[in-house]
Parts: C-alpha cells; structure tokens; sequence
C-alpha cells in the first residue's frame, strides 16, 4: 500500500530561486494571496511538502479532511498492515525512521512516525477541512480555494460554514486513494443476506472465523486479508476477474522493490521487467496455474502507465497452492445466500468483503482537473516529468535527494526524533463512516 513519499524541493527550486532574499517574505507573505502554498492532504505527500518548504522558512496552509494526520492508515486499514516496502524506501525527507523500528514497521509504528514527523516540523493541519472546490482567478494571478466545516452547534444537524482562501501555489497532495470503491462493481449484491464489508472497514479475519468468506479482488489489500482470513480459520474464496502481477516481497534477501531500482538505474524499463519476472518464475513458480494470469505488460512498465501496483506476495500464494484460498475467476452476480459464478457454478457464502480498492476525488473538487489529470484523477504526465504541473498546480512529487544544508538537518531530527521502538499506539478501531 505504502509507495514512496512525495517532497517538494524540486518545486522549490523553480518557485524560490533565491529562496533566501527579503523578496521571498514579500512573496510568500502578500496579505493579498495568502501565507504561502496551500497543500491539500495531510497524508506522508502533504506532510513532506509542509515540512520541505518549513525547513526553507516558507509557510503554508495544510487543509485536512479528516481529524487527524495520515488518516487512511490510523482508520482504514486491517490490523495486521505492514509497510510493503523496506521502511528506507518509505521514509520522508529530512527525518528518517527510529533505528530500532523492524525492517517492515506496522501500521502503528507508521502513524506514530507520522505523528512525531507533523510534530517536529511544527506541521498544524486545519482538521475538518474539506476541500469542496479549488479553482483558478486567471486575473488575479492564484487559486481560490473553498472549505466546507460542520459549525460549532449542538447536535449532529449543525450547519457546515463554507471558508476561501488564496494562494499563488496549490498542492494536490490526496493521493490515489482518497475514496472506497464499493458494491456498485458487483451486480446483486443488495440481495446478498450476509455481512458486506469493504477492506477499508475491515480489520481482523477473527470476526470471520468458521465461515466462508467470498473476497473480491486480488491486489495487495485482497491477497493479504484473504491470507489474514486462513490464519483466522476461516474459508475464503478470491475473485481474480483480471490478469495481475504477483512478484515476491524479496529475493535472496533483498527488497524487489530495491533491486528494481537499482536495475533501472542501468538498463530500460522493459529489461527490467525480464529480469524481474524471470527471478519471479524461479522463486515463485508459474501463477497462471494457480489462476493468477499475469498480464503482457511487465509489472514496471504497467505501473508507469496505468498505476496498477504489482502484488508483493507476503504469503498468500502458498496458502492458494496448498487449497487454502480458492481462486475464482469472476461472479456473474450475487444471490441472497451466496454467488453465481462465470463459469456457472453456484456457490453459499457467509460474508463478502469487497477488496476493489479506492479512487482518486480530484476531478470533484478541482476546476479544469482534466489539464493535469485523467478522468480516475491520475497525473497525466508519468514521474519523473510530471511532478510539476502549469498554473502553479503542483502534482504528486517522487523525493529528490534534498540539499547538503538539508541533510544535516536530518541527522539533527534523526537525534532528537521521539523513542518510538515497539510503538503500538492505543488508536480508535472504529473507523468513519465511508
């Protein structure tokens, strides 16, 4: 789930060329646009970006939706989530990870992590914030951007208060899973008798225990809750409707993520993606006979161009060879009791929990979104070349590796960061309403 988090000092090079003269307070003071870039998203990319641009002496404004900071991992996330990656491909700029963090930190050691990085930047998010609309004032020279708040009152009817601010810069920093994508994919599933739930509400197979569970979707998040659920003793069945990439989380010890970047260094995409798949076919075995179809397009390159993430397997592939998960290969609709499948088969289901992933809600809020992004709000332009968008809309930003000045910094955050060894945070478990 965890891609690496996105900076901005690139973009900072271009809006601050001399990022140290008085002109920069005039610039970024001007009562008249506002105290700086506005970011919107208080996830590991709005943080970074707030923390970047802190460290250069410039303010911004952090809008936020929900309560709290990296809201996705604190409430929609299953409680056996790790980080996917190596915790050094997912750390942000200017403050690494505790030392005594494991390899693969949990979600709480992350949100512990993301709420010592907000702290130690003096990153405020304005919480409750939602941002309804962000257009540009072509003559005034910025963006307008609109908020929505529910009203201090009593009761939960209070009215919502609508708030504009200004600035020269806005930063999209939401992300690609800002919202569930549910029942609506699934023909039927209004008459199904059971318990639906989407992975972003489900939390541990033990509620399953003893029933067969219908999983729909097999990236990362149905592969793991599908393994969560054997573990749990139940019986779940995955629906693999498309051809995906399963690769291994490592080989020969080191991170397949790592080694694909250190390949891609040296030699195209394509030969990557060979290589890849050919140490993959060795460690793993042929997945199309486990009815894993893998798609023409190699892992790297379909990312790249359609931002379908490869599956890192964590274990979910032995338990389909060994019959613990059964692979279906679609439903044709959903019955009261269970599901009718393509091939014609009907099977009893207990629960369906619908691991269909999330959408973008860029294109809902933000005016002429079709200029940077697709109709799903993905950039248009593929990093590296489209970290900055025109009209001063910054994109998603892949970290650079940040300046001398910068990383003498880190090594002062990295002795004064909070011990958070073994951080298991008491959170809230329920999580909002979707």
């Amino acid at each position: 789930m965890m891609t690496m988090a996105l900076t901005f000092i690139h973009a900072l090079r271009e809006m601050l060329p001399y990022r140290y003269t008085v002109a920069f307070a005039y610039c970024f003071g001007n009562p008249r646009l506002g105290p700086g870039p506005i970011i919107i998203g208080a996830g590991p990319s709005g943080l970074a970006a707030a923390a970047c641009l802190a460290e250069l002496g410039v303010p911004s404004t952090v809008l936020e939706k929900s309560s709290c900071v990296a809201s996705l991992w604190r409430h929609r996330t299953y409680d056996r989530l790790k980080l996917h990656l190596p915790k050094r491909f997912c750390e942000l700029p200017l403050m690494g990870f505790p030392a005594g963090f494991p390899k693969y930190p949990t979600k709480h050691q992350f949100v512990a992590y993301m709420e010592s990085y907000a702290a130690a930047f003096g990153i405020a998010p304005r919480f409750g914030a939602e941002v309804v609309r962000a257009e540009r004032d072509a003559p005034a020279g910025a963006w307008r951007v609109t908020t929505r708040r529910a009203a201090a009152g009593p009761g939960p009817g209070a009215e919502e208060e609508e708030e504009e601010l200004v600035s020269r810069w806005v930063v999209v920093a939401t992300g690609e899973n800002a919202e569930p994508v549910g029942a609506e994919v699934i023909s039927g599933i209004e008459r199904f008798a059971g318990r639906v739930v989407h992975t972003s509400a489900y939390k541990t197979g033990a509620e399953f225990s003893g029933q067969k569970v219908l999983v729909v979707g097999c990236g990362n998040s149905g592969m793991e809750v599908s393994l969560d659920l054997c573990r749990h003793n139940a019986k779940p069945s995955m629906v693999v409707r498309n051809s995906v990439h399963v690769l291994p989380r490592e080989m020969l010890g080191m991170s397949t993520f790592g080694v694909a970047m250190a390949l891609l260094k040296w030699l195209p995409v394509r030969v990557v993606d060979r290589l890849l798949l050919a140490a993959t076919h060795m460690i793993l075995g042929d997945t199309g006979r486990l009815g894993l179809r893998r798609p023409k397009t190699g892992p790297i390159e379909l990312k790249n161009l359609t931002g379908k993430t490869p599956v890192l397997d964590v274990g979910a592939l032995d338990q389909i060879k060994s019959g613990n998960i059964t692979v279906v290969g679609g439903v044709k609709e959903i019955m009261k009791g269970g599901a009718k499948l393509v091939d014609g088969r009907e099977e009893k289901y207990d629960a369906i929990i619908l691991a269909t992933g999330y959408k973008s809600n860029v294109p809902s809020w933000l005016k002429d979104a079709d200029e940077h992004f697709t109709k799903e709000g993905i950039p248009k332009t593929p990093f590296p070349s489209g970290w900055k968008g025109t009209r001063a809309v910054l994109r998603r930003l892949h970290p650079p590796r940040p300046p001398r000045h910068v990383l003498r910094c880190r090594q002062h955050r990295q002795r004064h960061l909070p011990a958070m060894d073994g951080a298991e945070r008491s959170f809230d478990p329920a999580p909002p309403p979707l």
